[in-house]
């Protein structure tokens, strides 16, 4: 705390801006560990729920206790799609075309689905990507600053002495390292959590290609 008190006003602006991107870093962490956790841990039952099941009527009305899983959301959207293309059916006379067009229809509708569920699973990591990348350079621009600002003085005393040098210097290190303290567990909370929305990512993939293969295998048997 000395050394932050005893900072320029550039360097404390600096180190302002590095507790903020930090603070936040923390808290999208914390948040994003709570969704993906909920997420991934409620995808696993559901998939179990699923082919435990089998009904689709008797799943859909049990989405209500995985409302945290993407793959409860693919579900939804997509047996909402093939209600409304089994009601246009049963008002036409088309035959297969009408099995085929719904086909089209619930992989759009699973496409849609998939893409909301992505945005939704990486919604702030890029505050977490910009504050890794950039947080170290702005902690070495208050460094420099810092720096620059010690020799200044230095200039003016006329005197280079260790007891002179040393606190204007140390004090401008405290902004690097600050940028440091910052920038770590925004990488690392960035890289945990993009692998595990590509996890969640292929598992969504997997059961969108399993929900179209039964829908086209009824297809077939109607």
């Amino acid at each position: 705390m000395e050394l932050v008190l005893g900072a320029g006003p550039v360097v404390k602006l600096v180190l302002l801006v590095l507790v903020y991107f930090s603070v936040v870093s923390w808290a999208i962490i914390f948040y994003k560990f709570r969704v993906i956790h909920r997420a991934t841990r409620d995808s696993a039952h559901f998939l179990d729920f699923f082919w435990a099941k089998k009904r689709f009527d008797v799943i859909f009305h049990g989405l209500k206790d995985y409302s945290r899983s993407p793959l409860a959301v693919l579900f939804r959207d997509a047996y909402q799609e093939l209600l409304k293309g089994q009601r246009r059916s049963d008002g036409e006379q088309a035959g297969f075309s009408a099995d085929l067009g719904t086909s089209e229809n619930v992989a759009r509708a699973l496409r849609r689905a998939t893409t909301g569920e992505i945005h939704r699973l990486e919604k702030f990591l890029t505050f977490l990507a910009t504050t890794g990348s950039t947080a170290p350079f702005i902690g070495l621009f208050g460094t420099v600053w810092g720096i620059m600002d010690a020799f200044h003085g230095i200039g003016k005393t006329g005197s280079a002495s260790l007891a002179v040098v040393a606190p204007g210097i140390s004090e401008a290190l405290v902004a690097t390292a600050i940028g440091l303290v910052a920038a770590i567990p925004a990488v690392v909370g960035y890289n945990h959590f993009v692998n595990k929305v590509n996890v969640l990512t292929g598992e969504m993939d997997n059961f969108s290609q399993e929900f179209l293969n039964i829908v086209q295998h009824m297809a077939r048997r109607s």
